[in-house]
């Protein structure tokens, strides 16, 4: 496989590198937003979860309406037509490419993620308007050199550029690693650049006991973090208003989303 392009090189590749036997972020995830593509050990976790913390689903539906909300904001308030979406995911309604080409037809979007299932699915996230562009990189978070010199084989990166990174940076487990690897992204692009974060946080003793619940099931840790090192990660950048709030309290539309959700999600400007 190429980086830009999606096509395994053949199918005995890519599901030689897909792990049905333990639960997957992307799957588990996919579960919990009601998508499909997701096998029986993501959904037994994902039940099991639940019992402890049914608010997980309310965490996982909402942060997805933020992703909407902040898009179309920056798209059509902010004039941002170039879109870096690290830790894509799997598809399931309303991508970032699809809500920025409602706004923005000529919008440009780039999605990066190392999945293998994710790829398997890069074909649905490489539509796009006949005005604008979609591209996928197979890519991993800890090289952003390599994610931003890619990127910029379709993105116009003299222009602002929003980097969104939602519900991957638990992944990285130092706090202060995950801020190095947001600002070496953002140290590349140009100022009027946004940076868009949600995630979850350690914000109950529900979220926290689903979070090691989930660690311990052999999947790759997820870290929730505090809203004070959740908020660490905007040092040095300006912050567009509410700022760090939950997910459901960055600018509502009145979607009737349920409050308290334990995420945390902001927007903010780079100088």
């Amino acid at each position: 496989m190429t980086e830009s392009d999606p096509r395994p090189a053949s199918a005995d590749d890519l599901r030689s590198r897909i792990d049905t036997g333990k639960p997957h972020s992307a799957r588990f995830w996919n579960y919990f937003v009601g998508g499909k593509d997701n096998y029986e050990v993501d959904r037994e976790i994902g039940d099991q979860i639940k019992e402890i913390f049914p608010g997980l689903v309310d965490v996982a539906r909402t942060s997805r309406l933020f992703l909407g909300r902040a898009v179309r904001h920056l798209a059509a308030e902010r004039g941002v037509r170039d879109f870096l979406d690290i830790g894509t995911g799997l598809p399931t309604a309303d991508n970032t490419h699809e809500v920025a080409q409602r706004v923005a037809p000529d919008a440009r979007i780039v999605y990066v993620d190392n999945d293998p299932l994710v790829l398997a699915h890069a074909r649905a996230l490489l539509t796009s308007t006949p005005e604008g562009r979609t591209a996928y990189i197979d890519a991993d978070l800890y090289d952003p050199a390599r994610i931003v010199a890619r990127a910029g084989e379709t993105l116009d990166l003299s222009r602002p550029v929003a980097l969104m990174m939602l519900n991957v940076l638990g992944h990285v487990a130092d706090p202060g690693r995950a801020k190095a690897l947001i600002d070496a992204v953002m140290a590349e692009l140009p100022s009027g650049s946004h940076l868009v974060i949600s995630d979850s946080t350690a914000t109950s003793p529900g979220m926290v006991a689903a979070s090691e619940a989930y660690n311990k099931s052999g999947a790759v840790p997820y870290h929730v973090r505090t809203v004070e090192e959740f908020s660490g990660f905007f040092d040095g950048y300006e912050l567009v208003e509410p700022g760090v709030v939950p997910v459901t309290e960055w600018r509502p539309e009145g979607d009737g989303t349920p409050e308290g959700v334990d995420a945390y999600g902001a927007v903010a400007r780079k100088p």
